[in-house]
């Protein structure tokens, strides 16, 4: 991509850092989330079910305030993580990848939650009869049953936080080099003269790159389909 400019090359390589990130973190947290929301029948599901697609529903600045407001310098947990760790997220590459994380949280967990749902319960009960613990039956029984799910939704879930804007600009502003992703980029190309070009340059690749993650997304959960099936 010779044609890119450096402020460009340097936007496309930090919007997939973050979204790497976003993604690989989250995805733990997510698998167990969607488990809970599938199989669980504890009191205030809908609550959680709620909070977990919250991201959605509120406005994206709306969020980055809040995180701003939670993990900035002076919000609860982002001066204990800055005081006792040295950790800072406010106006740093880590703080676009929290924030990506986050709004790309619900689709994940939907996408896994499908998957877990589609899972007969019988196959589960079966291995826990034979004296297989929950931690086991799942690793050995559910997890590989639901792997296309769990494939699908982090490739969906990285090419969301590749588009984040809203809540990253909010949340850690737009400095070229240290929280300037692809979108924050554009944006800031369109605001001078003459920087339709690089725009126009940044929202091709954009486009490419989120064109190939849902294809490679389709492909994957195919191909371990078939496994699963030959198995």
């Amino acid at each position: 991509m010779t044609w890119l400019g450096p402020d460009e090359w340097n936007a496309v390589l930090l919007s997939l850092r973050v979204s790497f990130w976003a993604t690989l973190v989250s995805l733990p947290l997510a698998i167990g989330v969607a488990v809970v929301l599938a199989r669980s029948r504890m009191p205030g599901l809908q609550i959680l079910n709620g909070l977990v697609h919250l991201p959605l529903i509120l406005p994206p600045v709306v969020t980055g305030y809040l995180l701003l407001l939670t993990f900035g310098r002076r919000g609860p947990v982002g001066a204990f993580l800055a005081e006792t760790f040295g950790i800072v997220f406010a106006f740093r590459w880590t703080g676009a990848a929290l924030a990506a994380g986050i709004m790309a949280f619900p689709l994940m967990v939907r996408a896994i939650r499908l998957a877990v749902e589609a899972v007969d319960p019988k196959l589960e009960e079966a291995a826990s009869t034979l004296g297989a613990s929950r931690i086991l039956v799942f690793l050995s029984v559910t997890l590989p049953l639901i792997l296309p799910g769990v494939i699908a939704g982090a490739i969906v879930a990285f090419a969301k936080a590749m588009g984040e804007f809203g809540a990253t600009i909010t949340f850690v502003s737009n400095i070229p080099g240290e929280t300037q992703t692809l979108p924050s980029a554009i944006y800031a190309f369109l605001q001078v003269p003459g920087g339709e070009g690089p725009a126009a340059r940044l929202v091709i690749v954009s486009i490419l790159i989120a064109m190939t993650a849902l294809l490679a997304s389709e492909w994957m959960a195919r191909a371990v389909a078939r496994r699963i099936r030959g198995s």
